[in-house]
C-alpha cells in the first residue's frame, strides 16, 4: 500500500479499531453480549444489590456477575473495565505493556452513604454542625481507610488501568455525562491523528448504580417506573415510553493508526471515519428542545468523516426512552437526514441493555461495529405502541440481516453534552 493509503481525506492518520471487549447487563464478552443483544433479549431486571422497598423503581441493567473486593462504584467501574481490557488487548493481538495513551471515561465517583456512615459513626462529636468535614478527616487520620480513599479518588480507575496494562503517559479520566464514552474515543482519535502515538486505549465503564443513584435520577423524573415485568420497561421511540432504565456495563476498544496495525497484520474490525461534539447551555440536566446542537454534533461527525448523509447505512440511535429525549434526537436526526430518514434503519441498543450512562457511547460503538461486521441489525424491543410523531424505521422486535458500511452513533447526554461517531468497515 503507498503512503496516502493510509491517510484520509484531509490527509490526517486513519484510524482504525483493532480490539475491543464488552460487559453489560446480557453478560460478559463480546460473543455472548452479541448473541443476546441480536436475538431481542433484554438484561433488565429486579435489584437485589439494595432494598428499593419504597422507591418508584425497582429495576435497572445492574451487572452482578463480577467480584470485587469491596461494593463500591470504583471497585465495580475498575473490575468492568479490567476485564473488557483484558478482552479487547487479546481481540487486537497485544501483551505485554500497551505502549500508548489511556483515555478512560469514568462515572463521577462519589462514596455510598454506607461508607459516610460508618466513617460518620466513628467520627468525634462536633462542637458545630459546620465542623462535620474536620470530623471525617479526624476519623480517617486515627484509622485509615484506603478502601474508603480510593472510593473518593475520581482518578484511582485510570491510574490503577494504567498499572496494570503499562500504558504511557498520564492517564486521562474524563466524564461528560452521557456522551462520555464517545469523548474517550473521540480523545484517542485525535491523539493518533495528530501524530501523538500509533495506538490508543479508550475505555469507558460504569459501575456507579446505587440506591442513592436511583432516587436521584428519580427526582429528576428521568426514570422508568414501569416494573413489571422489568424486559418490557425500556421502549424507545414507543408512544408509552416513560423513562430510561439505569443500567451499567464498559467496553474499551484498542484504536491504532490503519498503518500500524497493517504492519503488524493485525485484523481491521472497522474504522473510525469521524467524530463531532457540540454542547449547549440550556438547561443542566436538559437538552436544547430544538436539538440545535445535537443537529450540529451529527453535521460535525458527518464532516470531520469526509462523508455525507447518503453514506449512511444505519443509524445507533442514543434512544434512551424518555419522552423528551427521544423526540429531540428524532427531530435532529429528521433536520439532517430529510426525506432519507425512513428508509435508514434506526435501533436502540437500551431498549435492552438500558442507559449504561458513562459507559454509553462506548458500549453502542462496540455494537455499532458488530453490526457491520456481522451484517445484522439488532432490533429496538419492546415497540409495540409506536409513537405516530416520531415515524422512523426502529428494526421493531427482531433483527434484521442487512449489510451496511457505514453507521452513526449518536450519544445525547444530560446537560447538552452531545457527541457523535461514524464508523465504516473499509477506508475510503
Amino acid at each position: 500500500m503507498t503512503a496516502s493509503a493510509y491517510k484520509d481525506h484531509l490527509g490526517r492518520p486513519i484510524v482504525a479499531v483493532t480490539g475491543m471487549g464488552i460487559i453489560t447487563s446480557l453478560g460478559q464478552g463480546l460473543k455472548d453480549n452479541w448473541a443476546a443483544l441480536s436475538s431481542g433479549t433484554s438484561g433488565i431486571h429486579v435489584i437485589n444489590r439494595f432494598p428499593t422497598e419504597g422507591l418508584s423503581t425497582r429495576i435497572a441493567g445492574t451487572v452482578d456477575f463480577i467480584e470485587i473486593p469491596v461494593p463500591n462504584a470504583v471497585e465495580r467501574s475498575y473490575a468492568f473495565a479490567r476485564e473488557t481490557t483484558i478482552e479487547a488487548l487479546a481481540d487486537a493481538g497485544i501483551s505485554g505493556d500497551f505502549n500508548g495513551p489511556l483515555f478512560l471515561a469514568a462515572p463521577p465517583i462519589e462514596p455510598e452513604w454506607s461508607a459516610r456512615f460508618e466513617l460518620a459513626d466513628r467520627s468525634p462529636a462536633a462542637d458545630h454542625p459546620g465542623d462535620a468535614y474536620e470530623r471525617f478527616l479526624t476519623a480517617l487520620r486515627q484509622r485509615p481507610d484506603p478502601a474508603f480513599h480510593e472510593a473518593a479518588l475520581f482518578g484511582a480507575i485510570s491510574e490503577r488501568l494504567a498499572d496494570r496494562f503499562g500504558t504511557r503517559g498520564l492517564p486521562v479520566t474524563l466524564s461528560t455525562a452521557c456522551a462520555s464514552g464517545v469523548t474517550a474515543i473521540q480523545l484517542g482519535i485525535e491523539a493518533i491523528r495528530q501524530g501523538r502515538t500509533e495506538r490508543a486505549l479508550t475505555v469507558a465503564t460504569d459501575g456507579s448504580l446505587s440506591a442513592e443513584a436511583l432516587i436521584r435520577f428519580s427526582l429528576l423524573s428521568a426514570l422508568s417506573t414501569q416494573n413489571d415485568p422489568p424486559t418490557k420497561a425500556s421502549k424507545p421511540f414507543s408512544k408509552d415510553r416513560d423513562g430510561f432504565v439505569i443500567a451499567e456495563g464498559a467496553a474499551t476498544l484498542v484504536l491504532e493508526s490503519l498503518e500500524s496495525a497493517v504492519a503488524r497484520g493485525a485484523k481491521v474490525l472497522g474504522i473510525m471515519k469521524g467524530a463531532g461534539d457540540k454542547a449547549d447551555s440550556f438547561h443542566r440536566t436538559r437538552s436544547s428542545p430544538d436539538g440545535g446542537p445535537a443537529i450540529a454534533t451529527i453535521r460535525a461527525a458527518l464532516a470531520d468523516a469526509g462523508m455525507s448523509e447518503d453514506d449512511i447505512g444505519y443509524i445507533n440511535a442514543h434512544g434512551t426512552s424518555t419522552p423528551e429525549n427521544d423526540k429531540m434526537e428524532y427531530g435532529s436526526m429528521s433536520a439532517v437526514f430529510g426525506e432519507k430518514l425512513v428508509r435508514i434503519p434506526v435501533s436502540s441498543n437500551k431498549s435492552m441493555i438500558g442507559h449504561t450512562l458513562t459507559a454509553a457511547g462506548a458500549v453502542e460503538a462496540v455494537f455499532s461495529l458488530q453490526t457491520m461486521l456481522t451484517g445484522t441489525l439488532p432490533p429496538t424491543i419492546n415497540y409495540n405502541n409506536p409513537d405516530p410523531s416520531i415515524v422512523l424505521d426502529v428494526v421493531p422486535n427482531k433483527k434484521r440481516e442487512a449489510q451496511v458500511s457505514a453507521v452513526l452513533s449518536n450519544s445525547f447526554g444530560f446537560g447538552g453534552q452531545n457527541a457523535s461517531l461514524v464508523m465504516a468497515l473499509e477506508p475510503a
